[in-house]
């Protein structure tokens, strides 16, 4: 199973996205996929690092798929390229 987060990751939606990745997580999901969130800011990677430190507390190897480019270059900004990237295997 996969969490999608919605079309938007902003500071409007961060907490609602936030929350519904958690619960993701707390399901056993380990797939994030971002193909259909195109409206991002920094909100995106704080939901994004949260997740990380929820799934690797929880023991799931947490994968993030569809990055928009948008979100790479804020990733890339942010200095979290190797902290978000995904597990080998």
């Amino acid at each position: 199973m996969t969490f999608t987060p919605g079309t938007s990751l902003t500071h409007e939606t961060a907490a609602r996205e936030l929350a519904g990745g958690i619960a993701a997580i707390e399901q056993g999901q380990a797939d994030f996929s971002f193909g259909n969130t195109a409206n991002i800011d920094s909100s995106a990677v704080a939901c994004m690092l949260a997740w990380k430190r929820q799934a690797l507390k929880s023991g799931i190897p947490l994968k993030f798929d569809n990055l928009p480019e948008n979100l790479v270059h804020l990733i890339r900004l942010y200095g979290v390229t190797e902290l978000l990237s995904n597990p080998a295997g």
